[in-house]
């Protein structure tokens, strides 16, 4: 497959390691050649490289199994997700993970990528909903737009919210970069 054609969830095969695609940005600087900026992350080691790409040069794609699962709850062993289909439970250890878990709540659904019948990753949503469990209150008359304040979610999640934002509410957080995209809809 040509890199140009990669996008995150993709699982990669490259100097005989199995990588997944967690980022992918295609640039084309002014009067400069157009690259594809992709980060990689190794399923073995949990490392990240990012590596620059021609748009046309050729990559070796695997097939990954994606399915969807349940997320049941995490403890000292890892986090524990079943299948839907089957009921089947499996284990996800915590550095596979790493801060996916934030985003996600108990009894939530998400997809589980699998190789050779082990889970490697999780494709998460782009948007999830969780609910404020701490912020300071709002100031009154701080209407500047640009102001934000400190808020924890329900996950343990840290973020930045408006200052109209209660203990509570339910908001929409994005998963690419763990910032606040709005009020979830009630």
């Amino acid at each position: 497959m040509k890199a140009i054609d990669l996008r995150p969830g993709y699982g990669v095969r490259m100097d005989g390691k199995l990588w997944v695609v967690s980022g992918y940005e295609f640039r084309n600087p002014g009067n400069l050649r157009s690259f594809v900026n992709v980060k990689f992350k190794n399923v073995q080691s949990g490392g990240q490289i990012e590596k620059r790409c021609q748009p046309s040069e050729e990559i070796e794609v695997i097939d990954l199994d994606r399915r969807e699962m349940e997320y049941l709850f995490s403890d000292s062993t890892g986090a524990t997700f079943m299948d839907t289909e089957n009921y089947d439970q499996l284990v996800m250890p915590k550095d596979i993970l790493g801060d996916a878990l934030l985003y996600l709540r108990p009894n939530s659904k998400t997809v589980v990528l699998c190789y050779n019948g082990n889970p490697i990753s999780l494709e998460l949503p782009l948007v999830v909903e969780l609910q404020i469990t701490d912020t300071p209150p709002g100031i009154k008359g701080a209407t500047a737009t640009n102001q934000l304040k400190e808020a924890t979610c329900e996950t343990g999640l840290k973020t930045r919210v408006p200052p109209f934002i209660a203990n509570g509410e339910t908001i929409k957080i994005s998963t690419a970069d763990g910032s606040y995209v709005g009020r979830a809809k009630e």
